[in-house]
C-alpha cells in the first residue's frame, strides 16, 4: 500500500510537471470570483462572504489550475476571459467594453460600435467601425518590429522599444498625419 501511494504521487508529480510546465496562468475564474466579492462595500460582509465562499474558491482554483490555465498555455486562449463586459468612464462618456475571443467590442452611449480585432495568422490588429476594416499594426514574428498603418495610408516600420515608439510619436507630431487623414 505504501509503495503504491508513493508511485501514485511520483506519477502525479511528473504528469503535473509536463502539464503545467512554466505556466502560472492568470487564474481568470478565481479572479472573477474575487473581483465580485470585492465589490461588496462593507468590509465585514466581504470577510464573511470570503469565508462562506471558501469552497467556491477551492473549486475555481482547482478549475483554473487543472483546466483553464492549461488550455491557455497550450492554445494561447483562456475560455474564461472571453465575454467579459465592463463599463469604462472615458472623456466623452461611458463605454461598454466586451472581451471577444479575438479582440474587443466597444460601444458608446449612442450605440456606436467599434471592434478591435486581432488576426493571429498575420499577427495584425485592426479596427472595424462603420462596416469598414482598417489595419492598425502588424507585429513581426520576433516581436521586435512592427508595421504601423497611419490614417493617411502611409506605413511606418517601428522598432518595438522606447526609442522606436518615441521616433514614431515625433514623426506623427511633426508630419501631422492624423490631421491629413480623410
Amino acid at each position: 500500500m505504501n509503495k503504491r501511494f508513493f508511485r501514485l504521487v511520483v506519477v502525479g508529480a511528473i504528469s503535473c510537471s509536463f502539464l503545467f510546465s512554466s505556466c502560472i496562468g492568470p487564474f481568470a475564474l478565481s479572479n472573477k470570483l474575487l473581483s465580485w466579492n470585492q465589490t461588496v462595500s462593507d468590509k465585514f460582509v466581504n470577510a464573511i462572504l470570503f469565508v462562506v465562499l471558501s469552497p467556491a474558491y477551492a473549486v475555481t482554483l482547482t478549475g483554473d489550475l487543472l483546466l483553464f490555465n492549461t488550455i491557455e498555455f497550450w492554445t494561447g486562449d483562456n475560455p474564461i476571459e472571453a465575454g467579459v463586459v465592463k463599463k469604462v468612464q472615458g472623456d466623452n462618456g461611458v463605454y461598454t467594453v466586451e472581451t471577444l475571443e479575438n479582440g474587443y467590442k466597444i460601444e458608446d452611449e449612442a450605440g456606436q460600435i467599434s471592434q478591435f480585432i486581432y488576426d493571429k495568422e498575420s499577427n495584425t490588429w485592426s479596427l472595424v467601425a462603420n462596416e469598414k476594416t482598417t489595419k492598425l499594426i502588424t507585429i513581426s514574428d520576433d516581436n521586435k518590429r512592427a508595421i504601423v498603418y497611419l490614417p493617411n495610408g502611409e506605413e511606418r516600420n517601428v522598432e518595438l522599444s522606447d526609442r522606436g515608439v518615441l521616433a514614431l510619436q515625433q514623426y506623427v507630431e511633426n508630419s501631422q498625419v492624423y490631421f491629413a487623414a480623410k
